[in-house]
């Protein structure tokens, strides 16, 4: 295990590097000056020209490439140029209601995705089965800025159960952050709760039609017992596999149910930066996402060595 670990971790170093490479060229190719932005349009060419050298930005692009390498190494992401913060610190401000969206959003998602699945193969061709396939269906199909607004309309408007947007930390208050947290999460976890659902039937049909679960019924083991012991056990690491993909694509796409809920997380941060042509922050905000992925996929790889003790890592 620890080999293969070192193994994995070192060949994760070029992929770093091929994705700090296209994150710097892909920011200087978007149109627009960040200089001029910030200094506005009365801004003269001298103080547009003095601005430009004091941020670096009229060296040439290969030195600031370079640059941007040492400033990585040395876990250094830059100054923001309009927050007027380290790009590390602006991060960490932000970083807590995207964790917890994130959190609650996949514990939504497991929660509809894993049972539905289960139940759905269990009882293959029932009404349940087509019922939470459709229901599945209706979670990749429904935009999800369609149903969050939908959701605050029915829920924070017309019955006012709930707050139609905001955040409150829950370090400070958590009940009112859960209660701030419900619709984002219910509404970001629903979409994604349609894959881990097909993804969950399709294993279980393939795991109920194996010998050893007819076995299994033929000395007499419940249905239920059949599935939760045997089945689901085996069916399980394609499942944990699409629960990994699913927090990395939470962790990347909650900007638009940010902005819905007024969410004060990475995802109107790196917004509002691309707007401004904040270069330092928009570069930080996809470098933590991009490691993020990397780090998940990780983890999901190691897990399959405890979930299936056949898997061997030499």
């Amino acid at each position: 295990m620890t080999a293969y670990l070192i193994r994995r971790v070192l060949a994760l170093l070029p992929v770093m590097l091929v994705v700090l490479t296209i994150v710097f060229l892909l920011i200087h190719l978007i149109p627009g000056d960040p200089v001029s932005v910030m200094l506005g349009p009365d801004a003269t060419l001298a103080q547009i020209q003095a601005t430009r050298q004091s941020l670096g930005l009229d060296r040439p692009l290969y030195e600031q490439l370079f640059k941007f390498y040492g400033r990585v190494l040395r876990g250094d992401l830059g100054r923001s140029y309009f927050l007027d913060r380290p790009v590390t610190v602006a991060l960490l401000e932000r970083a807590e209601p995207t964790l917890v969206l994130t959190a609650c959003a996949l514990l939504v998602a497991v929660m509809i995705g894993v049972p539905s699945g289960i139940i759905a193969a269990a009882y293959r061709g029932s009404v349940w089965d087509r019922a939470l396939m459709l229901g599945a269906l209706l979670g990749v199909c429904i935009p999800g800025f369609w149903l969050s607004l939908n959701f605050i309309y029915l829920f924070a408007v017309r019955l006012g159960w709930l707050p139609a947007a905001g955040y409150t930390s829950f370090l400070v208050e958590p009940a009112a952050a859960l209660r701030y947290m419900v619709l984002p999460a219910v509404s970001l976890g629903f979409n994604q709760s349609a894959l881990i659902a097909r993804i969950s039937r399709s294993c279980m049909l393939e795991v109920l039609q194996q010998d050893y679960i007819r076995t299994a019924r033929a000395k007499g083991l419940s249905q239920g017992a059949t599935i939760c012991g045997h089945a689901f056990r085996n069916a399980l690491v394609p499942v944990i596999t699409v629960i990994g993909i699913t927090m990395a694509i939470l962790i990347g796409g909650a900007v638009v149910t940010e902005i819905v809920f007024n969410i004060p997380g990475l995802g109107r941060l790196i917004v509002s930066a691309i707007m401004r042509r904040d270069y330092p922050v928009v570069q930080g905000v996809v470098l933590v996402t991009a490691a993020a992925y990397v780090l998940i996929n990780l983890t999901v790889d190691l897990l399959y060595a405890f979930i299936d003790p056949r898997i061997r890592y030499d």
